[in-house]
C-alpha cells in the first residue's frame, strides 16, 4: 500500500538533499582544522570549501544550463569525494560542529580566499585563451 503520505514529494527530497549537500561543506571546514584529519582530506577539503563558500561562480549561473552545473553536479561531487576521505569519528564529530553552527548561525558563512581562486581561474582561462587566439 503506497500512498503519497508515506513517500516524501521529490521536492522535500531535494530539499534534504541541498540541506545535506550544505551542511557537509560546512563540515568540511570543520575537518580541515582537525588535527586527525588526513593531509589529503584536508587539501581537497579546503578546495571545496573555499569554492563553495565563493560568492563567484566558476561557471556563472546566468549563463543558460551550465551556470548550474557546477552548483548541481561539480560541487556536490568533490563535497562527497571529501567526505569520504575523512575518518568516520572525525567526520561524525565536525558533522555535529557543523550542525551546531548552523543553527547557531542560521547562515552560511563566505570566503574571500574561494572568491580569489576563482578569480584566478578565471585568468588564467583568459590568458591561456588570448595566448592561443594570439598565434
Amino acid at each position: 500500500m503506497n500512498s503519497a503520505a508515506e513517500k516524501p514529494s521529490l521536492s522535500a527530497r531535494l530539499r534534504a538533499w541541498a540541506r545535506r549537500v550544505k551542511r557537509d561543506g560546512v563540515t568540511l571546514w570543520f575537518a580541515g582544522r582537525h588535527a586527525s584529519t588526513p593531509w589529503y582530506a584536508k587539501a581537497l577539503g579546503m578546495f571545496v570549501v573555499a569554492y563553495a563558500l565563493s560568492p563567484i561562480d566558476l561557471i556563472p549561473d546566468f549563463i543558460p544550463v551550465l551556470g548550474y552545473l557546477d552548483d548541481v553536479l561539480l560541487l556536490p561531487g568533490l563535497i562527497w569525494l571529501a567526505i569520504r576521505l575523512i575518518p568516520p569519528p572525525v567526520l561524525a564529530e565536525c558533522r555535529r560542529q557543523a550542525d551546531d553552527w548552523m543553527q547557531k548561525s542560521g547562515a552560511r558563512p563566505t570566503s574571500r580566499y574561494g572568491a580569489a581562486l576563482v578569480v584566478a581561474v578565471w585568468i588564467a582561462v583568459g590568458v591561456a585563451a588570448w595566448r592561443l587566439w594570439s598565434r
